[in-house]
């Protein structure tokens, strides 16, 4: 028992050093709290600082962008290319569930012009029909004047996704031909394998049910299309051949002079339609490299062009006739023949069917009634090649001029005389810009609206559309006059890309196509080269398919395809290896 007087002292009242909270708590102002802190700093020894350092940087690392509302972060990040968003996924968790948002790269994609498809089913296909008749060939040319992955899961993911597109990123010039074989460009030489690439050289869509769908991932599609590109822009392409001499049984049986890709909008599958001086026009099969329709017996002789739209193939043929095709139906709708000579090209949209011919004029007509418009007269040669985009129709002349007209009124809207040195053979035409190729061996881009272009030759006639300015140190290549580089540190870079350039078409250029990057050209230099559009630098060359002239080329983002003089058709696949199931082609 404890015996001494209470004195008025308790355990709970014992000493208590006041905690940091409290001292902070006591004072005044954010700079007491300052000088204190850097007191206490001051008093220890350095080891001690160094220890504090680094517990002290991860307090001063402050991730605004991930302390937004999500909704506020992901409007910043829609604002990024798609290598920065690679990048910020490296970042962290927060950053790289931002970075793989699918309403981000949707809008990437959509900038594009890209879109998600779902696989669908294949189509089946009506029975051939057979031949038609006889009639004098034409190669389709008039005389001119003079001549008459998936997303990333995790950070090492991310990474090693980032380091992929990092090596995908290549935008070098390359080449590719049959007698030089390369490790990316394969060629077909025993039947065995030649009906492997048949199924290899288009990714084409599985069978599947109705029930079927995939949940649209956009970062793959873009990412996927991306490779596409740098696969064009490295010229690295898997070669094959649907059809050979001879092969297979119901293929041509003579010069192919034109061609298209087509895809049915109901199903989404993706065939080929092409023309022939054997006065059929044929659909093939781009997975089994079969044909599976022959629409024959509605020319009288060669089929020098054809265009496929909405469910209609309208074809044109030296025998003077237009004739438009029913897919659906698989019947004939109509023959017009109202030209006077051999039809040389035929364009089709939704509103209207465009013809022009070697009797020197361009014939219009509402679709699909097919009524007749305007005939627009103006060429002094034969017109080679029309094209439509919108209300406006661009037509190329042996005459070497290209004229823009209104489509709806047949109003000539301008005269572009002089536009190369020698007879125009072929154009294409994506309001604003119109791309040709000439008889002169070389190519001719620019603009309606500014007039500002490219060209692969250095010659600018009076009263043609001027080229685009050079920038301040541009190299200027000798032989060509093309640009390609700039001068100083990287002046051997620059004399190396102006160079390229100079691996112009030596012979009449008959097909050019255009598209959102690319313009293509094929040549009767059994050469097909592909173009930066914005630039017009040479990206690639591509020989060796062809040991006749080439007549028509077409491509998707996917692949290129091209005809010609020896009966061939040729698929340059960059999509070898890769799934593009989910292109929308």
């Amino acid at each position: 028992m404890n015996n001494f007087p209470d004195e008025g002292f308790t355990d709970d009242d014992a000493f208590h050093a006041p905690t940091s909270n409290e001292l902070l708590s006591r004072m005044t102002s954010e700079q007491e709290c300052e000088e204190l802190a850097y007191k206490l700093l001051a008093s220890l020894p350095r080891s001690r600082l160094a220890t504090i350092q680094r517990r002290l940087a991860p307090l001063l690392q402050f991730d605004v962008v991930g302390s937004l509302p999500a909704e506020v972060s992901l409007q910043i990040f829609s604002h990024l290319p798609a290598q920065t968003l690679l990048t910020c996924a490296l970042v962290s968790r927060r950053w790289r569930a931002l970075a793989n948002d699918q309403a981000v790269w949707k809008k990437l994609c959509h900038v594009q012009g890209w879109a998600w498809k779902q696989p669908s089913r294949t189509h089946t296909f009506d029975t051939p029909r057979s031949r038609g008749e006889t009639w004098d060939d034409d190669e389709g040319m008039g005389d001119s004047d003079e001549d008459e992955d998936e997303d990333a899961d995790n950070i090492e993911t991310a990474k090693a996704e980032w380091t992929l597109m990092q090596a995908e990123l290549d935008s070098g010039f390359g080449s590719m031909s049959l007698t030089s074989p390369s490790p990316r460009a394969s060629v077909l030489q025993d039947p065995s394998s030649r009906s492997k690439s048949r199924t290899r050289h288009n990714s084409a869509p599985p069978v599947l049910s109705d029930s079927t769908f995939l949940r649209p991932d956009y970062k793959r599609l873009h990412q996927t299309h991306t490779r596409l590109q740098n696969r064009v822009r490295a010229g690295a392409p898997h070669l094959s051949a649907i059809q050979t001499r001879g092969g297979p049984s119901n293929a041509h049986t003579t010069t192919i002079y034109c061609l298209q890709l087509y895809t049915y909008p109901a199903t989404g599958v993706q065939v080929l339609f092409t023309g022939s001086r054997d006065r059929t026009v044929r659909e093939w099969n781009l997975t089994t490299g079969l044909v599976e329709r022959v629409i024959s017996g509605v020319h009288a002789s060669s089929v020098l062009s054809i265009c496929v739209h909405d469910g209609f193939v309208a074809s044109a043929g030296s025998d003077r006739r237009v004739a438009v095709w029913d897919l659906a139906k698989n019947e004939l709708v109509k023959i017009i023949a109202d030209h006077e000579d051999s039809v040389l090209c035929v364009r089709l949209d939704g509103r209207r069917l465009v013809s022009c011919s070697k009797d020197r004029t361009v014939r219009t007509y509402s679709f699909p009634d097919l009524t007749p418009q305007f005939v627009l007269g103006a060429h002094r040669a034969a017109v080679n090649a029309v094209s439509l985009s919108d209300t406006l129709i661009v037509s190329g002349s042996g005459d070497r001029s290209v004229r823009l007209w209104d489509a709806t009124t047949g109003k000539l809207l301008r005269t572009f005389e002089n536009h190369h040195t020698r007879g125009i053979a072929s154009i294409d035409f994506m309001a604003p810009y119109v791309v040709s190729g000439s008889s002169d061996k070389h190519l001719r881009l620019f603009d309606i609206t500014t007039f500002q272009g490219w060209s692969t030759s250095p010659e600018y006639d009076v009263g043609s559309p001027p080229a685009a300015p050079l920038a301040p140190g541009s190299v200027v290549c000798s032989a060509c006059g093309s640009t390609g580089g700039t001068l100083g540190r990287g002046g051997p870079h620059g004399q190396r890309a102006a160079t390229r350039r100079c691996a112009v078409h030596s012979d009449l250029v008959r097909s050019v196509a255009l598209g959102p990057d690319f313009v293509l050209s094929g040549s009767y230099d059994l050469t097909i080269k592909v173009w930066d559009r914005k630039t017009g630098a040479l990206v690639a060359d591509l020989t060796g398919g062809h040991s006749g002239r080439i007549f028509c080329i077409g491509f998707d983002c996917t692949k290129i395809v091209s005809c010609g003089e020896d009966q061939r058709i040729c698929v340059w696949d960059f999509s070898h290896g890769i799934d593009t199931s989910f292109i929308q082609l």
